[in-house]
């Protein structure tokens, strides 16, 4: 491919790890992987430096706006935006988040810079607003990270399908692998490796309730009637917390949930590795990148029948999927799972689990599905 100046409009990526950073993160990898001969400008909203030590090429320019007061920082990074395309004239803006669209579409409009989007999960559900409708209309790829996300898009949005195509997320193998339950977590949690551990990752944010950690609270008695030495360990810090702490007082919980608060990126696969079962019955999951780390675990994993969770564990071939909103049907699925009684086989194989969804999801297949979607421009 001919040389380009290609412009990727990123929120973040260094200072902050959620699942447009990590999609973010894997993509501009896979890109400059596949097309190394392309200059890369990376413009990011909140980060304020790049780490020492990141993974991209060194040719690579990023900008940061993290440095602007926050009231301040929506239009100055817009400034930003506009001052770099206007300067350098790229061949391609690539934006990681739809609500930077608006911005694309206003260069696209003036100087004919053509430009792709990223859309991810809740943020490109029933948009209303005027001028985000009309940035998506003019995209000339908008790449859905679940079939979930494309299909709702596709219904409540004039879109042409055919600029709508599919890119799901992936993970880094190397980064989380089968181990036996880490003595220092159990110790840390006042745990046994008799303990049944039930597992959530997410973040306790009063907007994501979605992803179900209250489900699974509901759920506890019942199964703890089955397995009393049940524990749920729920990781993630927010400001939902409070209501969480009283939920579990309500349902008398206190002595079998665990809130581990932040954990730091490099104890996750310890915490994968120490529960029995992974679970988040969500039901506003884009797609879900800690089902698949925690597949990669080779963790029996339970996700929501109604959002991207679906195309995570494909359909059910490679997890549970069980009604969000039902808490019996919860409970029964997870109670099941954790006796290593539900008939699916996989799910107990955890070296055939790890490696079936390394086949599906890894790095590798996101770079060859990238790489087919440039070979289409």
């Amino acid at each position: 491919m001919k040389r380009k100046q290609v412009h990727l409009w990123i929120p973040n990526m260094f200072e902050f790890k959620g699942g447009i950073q990590t999609y973010s993160q894997f993509f501009l990898q896979a890109l400059q992987a596949l097309c190394p001969e392309w200059n890369y400008r990376v413009l990011l909203k909140h980060d304020r430096q790049a780490p020492a030590h990141h993974p991209f090429m060194p040719t690579t320019t990023f900008q940061f706006a993290g440095r602007a007061p926050l009231p301040l920082r929506t239009p100055v990074y817009a400034l930003q935006l506009l001052v770099a395309a206007i300067q350098q004239r790229p061949h391609l803006i690539i934006t990681t988040h739809l609500n930077f669209t608006p911005v694309a579409y206003w260069l696209k409009q003036w100087l004919g810079i053509p430009y792709w989007t990223v859309a991810h999960g809740v943020e490109a559900w029933n948009i209303q607003r005027p001028v985000l409708r009309t940035a998506l209309q003019n995209a000339d790829r908008i790449l859905a990270v679940s079939s979930y996300t494309r299909n709702r898009l596709l219904k409540e949005q004039p879109l042409d399908p055919n600029h709508v195509v599919l890119l799901p997320n992936t993970f880094d193998p190397s980064r989380f692998h089968i181990a036996p339950k880490p003595k220092s977590l159990l110790h840390r949690y006042n745990l046994s490796p008799y303990h049944c551990i039930i597992l959530t990752v997410a973040r306790l944010d009063s907007q994501e309730r979605y992803k179900g950690y209250d489900q699974i609270l509901r759920a506890m008695p019942a199964i703890r009637q089955q397995l009393p030495q049940a524990h749920y360990v729920l990781v993630g810090k927010g400001n939902d917390r409070p209501r969480v702490e009283s939920l579990i007082q309500q349902l008398g919980l206190q002595d079998c949930v665990t809130l581990t608060g932040f954990v730091p990126d490099d104890e996750l696969t310890d915490h994968y590795n120490l529960c029995d079962v992974f679970a988040m019955p969500s039901k506003g999951e884009g797609f879900g990148i800690v089902y698949l780390e925690a597949l990669a675990c080779g963790k029996p994993t339970l996700g929501g029948n109604q959002d991207g969770a679906i195309d995570a564990l494909c359909r059910g071939e490679l997890g549970v999927l069980v009604n969000p909103d039902d808490v019996d049907a919860i409970a029964h699925a997870l109670t099941r799972l954790l006796q290593g009684t539900y008939p699916h086989p996989l799910l107990y194989q955890a070296e055939a689990l790890r490696q079936r969804v390394i086949n599906i999801y890894g790095f590798e297949q996101f770079q060859a599905m990238l790489a087919k979607i440039l070979q289409t421009c």
